[in-house]
């Protein structure tokens, strides 16, 4: 075996050589080739670039099939088990709403859902093409059974694009044209001819780069100054996988070091170090652990997991036989193939064996092939390709009119996780076009996404599907505005739309700026320090809003009477503030301030002639009285319990005498705060429990909630095939179908963190 000093490949790779084990039967020496410092580093020579033809022989060149056909396995299957989850077959039927009134975001308006049982059998199509990619079975056709379903459902649905999703597309479509059921395939076995045959370099030379893409992109997109400062994912530092961190650096900088400066370099730096024997067995800890930690961040599906999977692409391509050679030989049946022996394939370019010396060192040497057209072919699409690729990302250019306060349409740019967004106010206000009558919709009537908030295109077919379903409420030709407060990396709240505007009339366009798009505050992100120091000197009890607003502008809000110490200041500007009730009216400059009245409505009219910026600060009077009554119950308990409270209880506390698990004590609480305490001591007992698991109940409890997952999703698509072969079933029958495809595990419940969080209203209890 030769040294490994050479890349596995760089950005083309190569094939690992191998001196023959024999040596010639003749005394005479055979002087080794000598490799070109450019050909160790990259593995190919200068003269490989020369010219079109030497291009076309690179790319063609024939190339172990080893790695890429346990790629192939292993992202069928992780493709098998995304249908199953984030590609929404387990839930399909909440998904799609057969028949209900529901606002769709398509790519394209013609595109529409089939009917739910045709959808299930969409899914199935789609399943079915993943189980053949993983299995290598029916190759080309199982590839196109997935990526034909896979980009209909993508395009069916905008609100679901991610990054992920989209390079789960491209690599289902580029296993189609690619050679990848060579190695431990079904069809190995039905056709010996393809079985452990080579294949073209330029299969290895798509993939590789295009994860180099999705790495280096996503580098770069985060050289953008919020990323940098610290501002797009500063929440994730408080998160227990980063507590190893803070025993020597405080958050702040565990957020700006780790964090965003970890997640810069290495994004920007991967894609390269992958290429290079020296390199790559540090970057791939670092990779792994990055992916691992996202797995557990975010969530994100089976993306970490494909991630993973692409890292052993970078490697020499014929790594599986040899680690599987150290396998024992029973079992040398159902692993893959460990012969060094290769097949020739007429998809590859031989060249001609110039001296004995090659011949020597080339196994089972193929004949020498003339260049054809499809070897040409195969070159041309891997430049144009990659070329694309590169360019999509910054080809916003084009489409203006997907372009809101970030670039382009969510899911084809790698800008993974640049900006963080929070929404503060959502008004949608309807006009009936021939009475005048103005009324007001709940946020998210009619469709169960929420990402419309923050894209233009989004809205305008929100607004467009709204007017078509109003008029069925007796609203006639009604005009739809949209006020939508958004703060993005940490900056002031501040309106993303123009709230003067009637969206079903407004004009939109894919290839030009969005007129009604208001822009975002740039010049007011140095507030954000300013922020962070008026938020350290609060106490734990008062929360801040920060707003901006534009000239003329005016934000109608209500104060809900749980916030019963709320007040306004101006930071820059200057504002009139209106109580509606009261009909009163108050001029602010910057510094002064005013209490407005809890369940009562109030409106702030910015009259300076440049952007104002004021804050909310107020305290939730009912949760703090709460706490209150809670830490009070919590000393009386504890002096129950420990024999040292001698006055007798009066019936409306003594469930508090219960143990922590007792459930019918809480159920016969007549007091409502004694019953939220005891509901709550419960809950946070059952959190602790869940936290303080062992590894193996963890997997335990994982692996069950999937399994009726997936077995829900098996069992709809079952019942759905059933009533297209066979007609639909009697109600009750369906019903008890239904039902028993619902069934959970015994002991089933919601999130108790969530859970937890919806009843006090505070992520600290």
């Amino acid at each position: 075996m030769e040294a490994r000093d050479a890349t596995a490949g760089a950005f083309v790779g190569t094939d690992r050589e191998k001196k023959s084990a024999k040596k010639d039967a003749a005394p005479k020496a055979v002087t080794p080739q000598t490799k070109s410092r450019m050909e160790k580093i990259f593995g190919f020579k200068k003269e490989d670039l020369c010219c079109w033809e030497s291009l076309v022989a690179l790319l063609n060149r024939p190339t172990d099939p080893a790695s890429l056909g346990i790629f192939r396995c292993l992202f069928g299957l992780l493709m098998a088990i995304d249908v199953t989850q984030e590609r929404g077959l387990s839930h399909l039927d909440y998904k799609y709403l057969d028949g209900a009134p529901v606002c769709r975001f398509p790519l394209f308006n013609f595109l529409e859902p089939l009917p739910l049982d045709w959808m299930y059998l969409v899914y199935l199509v789609m399943f079915l093409g993943a189980l053949g990619i993983m299995l290598g079975c029916f190759y080309r056709l199982s590839c196109l059974m997935f990526i034909s379903t896979y980009w209909y459902i993508f395009f069916l649905d905008k609100t679901a694009w991610n990054n992920h999703s989209y390079l789960y597309g491209l690599i289902g479509f580029q296993l189609a044209i690619m050679d990848g059921n060579r190695y431990w395939s079904v069809d190995g076995l039905r056709k010996p001819s393809i079985r452990n045959a080579h294949v073209p370099l330029w299969n290895y030379t798509l993939l590789r780069t295009q994860i180099f893409i999705v790495y280096f992109i996503a580098g770069v997109k985060k050289l953008d100054a919020d990323w940098v400062e610290g501002y797009s994912m500063s929440y994730l530092a408080h998160h227990w996988l980063f507590d190893p961190f803070k025993v020597i650096l405080p958050v702040e900088l565990v957020s700006l070091l780790v964090v965003h400066g970890g997640g810069l370099v290495l994004d920007l730096t991967a894609g390269y170090l992958l290429f290079f024997d020296a390199t790559r067995p540090v970057v791939f800890f670092f990779v792994s652990y990055f992916h691992c930690m996202n797995s557990q961040l975010f969530s994100i599906g089976m993306f970490s997991y494909t991630m993973l999977a692409t890292s052993p692409l970078f490697c020499y391509a014929d790594w599986p036989r040899r680690f599987f050679a150290h396998f024992p030989s029973f079992l040398r049946g159902v692993l893959p193939l460990t012969a060094a022996e290769i097949q020739p394939s007429t998809s590859c370019l031989y060249p001609e064996i110039r001296s004995s010396s090659e011949c020597r060192e080339t196994q089972n040497p193929a004949k020498p092939s003339k260049l054809r057209f499809k070897h040409k072919l195969g070159a041309v699409f891997t430049i144009l390709y990659i070329a694309e690729q590169f360019f999509m990302p910054y080809s916003h250019f084009i489409t203006k009119g997907y372009n809101n306060w970030t670039n382009g349409l969510y899911g084809y740019s790698w800008d993974m996780m640049v900006h963080s967004r929070s929404h503060q106010h959502v008004k949608i206000t309807y006009k009936d076009g021939k009475t005048g009558e103005i009324g007001y919709l709940n946020p998210g009537v009619f469709t169960q996404s929420r990402r419309w908030k923050d894209h233009g295109d989004m809205l305008k077919q929100y607004a467009t599907c709204l007017s078509g379903l109003l008029p069925h409420y007796n609203i006639s030709d009604p005009e739809i505005y949209f006020d939508i407060w958004v703060s993005i990396n940490e900056r002031f709240q501040q309106r993303i739309f123009d709230p003067r505007v009637d969206i079903v009339k407004a004009e939109w366009s894919p290839f030009k700026t969005n007129p009604w798009l208001m822009p975002l505050l740039v010049d007011l992100s140095p507030w954000r320090t300013k922020f962070q120091e008026i938020e350290g000197s609060l106490d734990n009890q008062t929360e801040i809003v920060f707003i901006a607003d534009f000239p003329g502008l005016q934000l109608e809000n209500f104060v809900s009477k749980d916030l019963g110490n709320t007040s306004i200041h101006v930071l820059q500007g200057q504002v009139n503030v209106e109580i509606v009730d009261e009909k009163k009216n108050s001029t602010l400059q910057p510094g002064d301030q005013i209490q407005v009245p809890a369940g009562a409505y109030h409106k702030v009219y910015t009259v300076s002639e440049s952007p104002s910026c004021y804050m909310y600060v107020y305290v939730n009077t009912t949760e703090t009285v709460l706490l209150q009554n809670f830490t009070k119950l919590q000393e009386l308990q504890e002096r129950i319990r420990n024999g040292t409270e001698t006055e007798p209880l009066p019936p409306e506390l003594q469930p508090l005498m219960a143990a922590d698990d007792d459930k019918e004590a809480e159920v016969n609480a007549t007091d409502p705060v004694v019953q939220l305490f005891l509901k709550r001591q419960r809950r946070m007992k059952e959190v602790k429990k869940r936290r303080e698991a062992g590894v193996l109940e963890r997997l335990g409890r994982f692996a069950v909630k999937k399994y009726y997952t997936i077995r829900r999703g098996f069992l709809m698509t079952a019942i759905a095939i059933r009533n297209l072969v066979l007609g639909l079933p009697p109600v009750e029958q369906l019903r008890r179908e239904v039902a028993f495809a619902n069934m959970k595990e015994p002991e089933a419940e919601a999130n108790p963190d969530e859970t937890l969080r919806n009843e006090v209203g505070h992520a600290e209890l």
